[in-house]
């Protein structure tokens, strides 16, 4: 048989698979179960699909409220919270994301699209003034910026009824928190946006705690000191570094 005849004969098979709506619904299901396979099965034979790292503990009350208003006004739709392992993300952002670093979230925010900067890493990048300059009137610090204001958060205040009702509903999840974050939740809540409040244990319990005024006013905790205290601590609690290290030494030894 010809080369031409083989691709004739090609050519009318893909022409009937296209004409029947069965052969072609068929053919769609059965490629997209030998992806689902090869991607799932592995998961199977593995202990954890997410290696642990030092450093990582749940959000804190305040920075999980911040996470809270974060998801509710649309910011991961144009912030990802990801750096991929590529050469131009790193040196923008930053060392990549690791998995670790979201497992406590529910819902994670990993994605591709990405409209502003990535903020995987924009703790403690800008001062807790900057971020509320920012969220006020984006355009008044990045005049290119197409953020919508958020000063109403500045100007709401924190209403969380029973914040270690959340808490609870996040440990049924796998969050990992104890019994008494639980029954300190709203203590730890206003005592971290007040410097002035006693924060008994809360930097025992939550390492890196951030504790201190966020939005400039001290005498209330607001939707934009929750807002900052969750931005302040992206991309702090792990050292990279050492991560990077020990996944390098990792590779090596596997040689």
């Amino acid at each position: 048989m010809s080369k031409n005849a083989k691709h004739s004969d090609v050519f009318e098979s893909h022409k009937r698979l296209e004409k029947s709506v069965t052969l072609l619904a068929v053919a769609t299901f059965v490629v997209v179960a030998i992806g689902g396979i090869v991607e799932i099965a592995p998961l199977f034979w593995i202990d954890n699909t997410i290696e642990k790292v030092e450093g990582m503990r749940p959000y804190t009350p305040l920075e999980q409220v911040g996470r809270d208003i974060y998801v509710r006004e649309g910011c991961y739709l144009c912030h990802s919270q990801m750096i991929r392992p590529f050469r131009d993300e790193v040196e923008r952002y930053g060392h990549y994301s690791l998995a670790a670093e979201s497992m406590y979230d529910h819902p994670f925010q990993w994605g591709s699209k990405r409209t502003g900067p990535d903020l995987a890493r924009v703790g403690g990048k800008y001062s807790d003034d900057w971020h509320v300059r920012h969220l006020k009137a984006p355009r008044s610090v990045v005049p290119e910026s197409i953020m919508p204001n958020y000063s109403f958060l500045a100007d709401t205040m924190v209403n969380v009824p029973d914040p270690g009702a959340n808490l609870t509903a996040l440990r049924r999840v796998g969050v990992p928190y104890s019994d008494t974050d639980i029954a300190q939740a709203k203590a730890d809540l206003y005592a971290q946006a007040d410097p002035q409040a006693d924060a008994g244990d809360l930097a025992a319990r939550y390492p890196k705690s951030q504790i201190r005024d966020y939005d400039g006013d001290p005498t209330r905790v607001t939707e934009m000191d929750a807002l900052v205290a969750y931005l302040q601590m992206l991309g702090t609690l792990v050292d990279v570094n050492s991560a990077a290290a020990q996944e390098q030494l990792t590779r090596e030894v596997g040689r």
